[in-house]
Formats: C-alpha cells, structure tokens, sequence
C-alpha cells in the first residue's frame, strides 16, 4: 500500500472516511478547522454528508440524533469546542449511542492559542460532562497513529455504544508525515436493529425503538447507571493500550508521557542512552482506560529510582501516574503549556537533577 504525505487534520478526515463513516458535523475551531475544509470537498465525493451547524452545541446534538438513528456520526473540534459539545456527550453516553470525536487540544484555559498543548487530559479522561459516564479516549503520537485510532474508533464507539475521544495537539493536526490506511481497519457497521431509532419498516419490525437519557424512576436510573459502569469496568479489561521505549533491561529512570510530547521524550531517551544513562519511557495509548498496571509494574522495577510524568500541561496526567504507581517510587512533574514545547535538552536535564535527588 502506498503512502502519501498528507497533513494530520486532513488525514484524520480521510480516515474517517475508509472506516466507513460518511456522516459529519463540525464548527470551525482552529487548530482543528483543516478537518472540516477537508470534508466540505470529499465527503460530496463519496456521497456522504457534510452539515455546518450554527455552533459546537448544534452539530453535538446533530451527533447524537444521527448516532441515535444508526448512522455511523463524527465530529472534530478544539478545546472550548468541546467544552460547549460536552453536555450532549453526556446524553448521548446515558442513552447508549455509539458517536466518535476528535478534539485537536489547543493551550488555555479560556481561549488561549493554538499552539500545541496538553491541557484538556482532564477534560476528556475525568469531567468532559455531568454525570456519571466515561468516554473511551486514544491519544495518537503521529499522523499515522491518529489514522489508525480514527478508524479504530468506529467499531470500539459500536462494540461498546459510547463515545469514543481521538485527543490530539496542535502539532498531529498540522503536521504533515506520510500515512498509509490499512484496509484491514475497515470494520462493517454492528446490526443496530435491536435498538436504533432507523424505522420499523426499515427493520422489518413491529417494535418500536426507543432512544433515551431520561429516567424518572430513581430505581431505573440507579439501574442505566450500572449498566454503564459495567461498561467502563470492561474497557478497562479489554481496551487499555500502551507502548513502551528502551524498557527491555534495566534502566534508572522511567517517563510516562503520550501523544507527540512522547517523541521528544524519545529523543532525550536516546541523547541520555548516547551519554550512559539508561531510561526508559512508558507511553499511554489510551489515557481512558489508563495503563495503570503496567505503570505500576515499569516502575517498580528493581534499578528504576525515580518516575517523571512529562507533559504539556500544568500537571494533569501526573495524577494518573501516582495513582498507578502507589507511592512506591517518587513520582515527579516536569511539563510547559501556553504552546511552549519542553525540549529533549530540557528532559535531559530535568531526569538527571531527578536522579541525582533520589
């Protein structure tokens, strides 16, 4: 298969289209907006639709009518874009309908830039909307990575009728790298028939269908409630994905860093490796479910004295780290945001100031 170089909203839009989805709504949000230029062309192409809506919280409800409907639905956006979708996520989770979107962070809070940035981890792994409900969230770490968790978004948002998250930076939706689409990505849609709002002369059924959030009874809403946490409990089983760097032998040190702040990550790896310091990085391909075990077990190696959550955010995925690591190696901090991009010199230097206090 062919790769063509291709710039990383552009491609996420491209993807969306081999996984089978013709159906998208979006508001213009930079750095995210390439996305939407993308499909206003192709999606006529295919036959598919593209739908401007009047803001962020027209095109979400857009997504959980047409993902209420059956039809596989996406949407991409930014920062305070989703902030503003975040209350229909919430319906659209609590009534079960399978829906994909893509938020390309920008720094803030308030409007801040579109320079890359990390800030919306928790946003989207602990509070994107009221209630209790979760989202499966993917974080790429290069263009061809957020094809692939495009595509793989669909049929997880199908298998587990929830929202799926592809969170990105700045830097994946304007980089430009070559990318290929596995056919073998391409997943045929679920039979929906049993619950979908798509017509009964549709189905060939005499049954109604019957899309909902609303639970009057406290007994029934206790009971969606734990329906979904069954859910989230079996994501967590079955959907946790990480990947790891230099961790095969010893090393003195562990990072934990995703999306494209684990490439320079990388670089540090080896700019240290090359001066005899061994470290190794743990990276997080889903931040929802969170590899907490094998956090855990990466750190509690025997030569590993110290673990640094490098980020491009105040502190928020540190958290995470803590909580996996359980207090039984020190756990420090090091990250920018604003769209100031911690360098491999300045990792370097930070791990070795870490190493020497510990």
């Amino acid at each position: 298969m062919a790769k063509v170089l291709m710039k990383g909203n552009e491609a996420i839009g491209e993807a969306a289209i081999r996984a089978g989805c013709l159906n998208y709504f979006a508001y213009p949000i930079t750095p995210q907006s390439e996305v939407a230029e993308y499909l206003s062309r192709r999606m006529g192409e295919v036959d598919g639709v593209f739908l401007q809506g009047e803001s962020e919280v027209a095109v979400s409800y857009m997504i959980f009518g047409a993902a209420g409907a059956g039809a596989r639905v996406f949407t991409t956006s930014s920062s305070p874009g989703i902030s503003l979708m975040s209350e229909a996520m919430s319906y659209i989770a609590a009534a079960q309908c399978p829906a994909v979107f893509v938020n390309i962070m920008r720094g803030g809070p308030g409007l801040g830039g579109i320079l890359p940035s990390q800030g919306d981890y928790f946003q989207a792994t602990k509070s994107v909307g009221h209630g209790d409900f979760r989202l499966l969230v993917m974080a790429p770490a290069s263009v061809q990575e957020a094809v692939e968790m495009t595509m793989q978004a669909f049929p997880l948002a199908e298998k587990y009728r929830n929202p799926v998250m592809i969170l990105g930076d700045g830097l994946i939706g304007q980089m430009m790298e070559p990318v290929e689409f596995p056919d073998h990505l391409k997943v045929e849609p679920v039979d929906n028939s049993s619950w979908a709002t798509s017509g009964m002369d549709h189905r060939g059924s005499k049954t109604r269908n019957l899309v909902k959030s609303l639970f009057l009874d406290p007994a029934a809403l206790n009971n969606n409630n734990l329906v979904l946490k069954a859910k989230y409990e079996r994501m967590q089983r079955e959907e946790v994905r990480w990947e790891t760097y230099n961790g095969d032998g010893d090393y003195d040190a562990l990072i934990v860093s995703y999306g494209t702040m684990s490439r320079v990550c990388r670089t540090a790896i080896d700019n240290m490796q090359a001066e005899g310091l061994t470290v190794a990085m743990l990276r997080p391909q889903t931040l929802f479910p969170f590899p907490e075990q094998a956090v855990y077990e990466a750190a509690t190696r025997e030569q590993c004295r110290v673990v640094i959550s490098v980020e491009m955010s105040m502190g928020q995925m540190v958290e995470d780290v803590q909580r996996s690591v359980k207090g039984h190696r020190p756990v420090q901090w090091y990250g920018k945001c604003g769209g100031e991009v911690p360098t491999p010199e300045e990792i370097v230097e930070v791990v070795t100031e870490s190493l020497a206090a510990n």
